[in-house]
């Protein structure tokens, strides 16, 4: 035991180099499996973008975020065009005064879809509950999914996991200036997705009782 000790000791540079390299050559690797296995089902032109009774559009701050008015915007297009009957607006609304489903639902009212047509989801705190409700709360195992291009692919990756037959379409491109930040935090959430599937067996936050959407 002492032996073996003593040669773990002797290597530990090594390992860990070892250790490390295998962790930096998975990032791309993995990033790389989640593009290529869901680019089929990404659309940036809606007039070749299947039709789907729901689009689930997935939820963004509207503070100094042009994120969120592209995808308002696109979800509306999309709405007006006959693409989409109904929207699922899936956000974050875990803390008073922060409200991303209802923000979404006064946009997307201001660009003339009729509140008939909508429905909130509070608990999308991430994207894996989103799809993952959108699924089991909402009763949708066929969607559009409505997020900016980079996005796009993880959610649609997730969306196939979970046997939702999903297409995405990409809202308009926002600048690098204004989207590196978001683009490179995608890198990673592409392998915590991997991870979250295959690995940690993590499911959303919170489920709750059906609700029925009328498209």
């Amino acid at each position: 035991m002492g032996r073996l000790a003593d040669r773990i000791q002797r290597y530990r540079g090594r390992l860990l180099l070892i250790g490390v390299t295998g962790a930096v050559l998975s990032v791309p690797a993995l990033n790389l499996w989640v593009l290529r296995s869901s680019g089929s089902q990404v659309f940036t032109n809606e007039a070749a973008l299947p039709s789907n009774d729901v689009g689930l559009v997935l939820g963004v701050s509207r503070w100094g975020n042009p994120h969120f008015a592209t995808r308002t915007e696109a979800a509306a297009l999309l709405y007006r065009q006959g693409k989409v009957k109904h929207l699922l607006l899936s956000g974050d609304n875990h803390v008073a005064g922060y409200d991303e489903p209802s923000d979404m639902k006064q946009a997307v009212l201001a660009l003339g879809v009729p509140e008939s047509a909508i429905t909130l989801d509070y608990a999308g705190f991430r994207t894996l509950d989103s799809v993952v409700r959108a699924k089991q709360v909402f009763g949708q195992s066929k969607l559009t999914i409505i997020t900016d291009e980079f996005h796009a692919y993880r959610a649609v990756f997730l969306a196939r996991h979970y046997d939702i037959d999903a297409v995405a379409f990409c809202s308009a491109e926002v600048p690098v200036r204004w989207s590196a930040e978001a683009r490179v935090r995608e890198y990673g959430a592409r392998v915590l997705a991997v991870l979250d599937i295959f690995v940690l067996n993590r499911g959303p936050r919170f489920l709750g009782p059906r609700v029925d959407i009328k498209a």
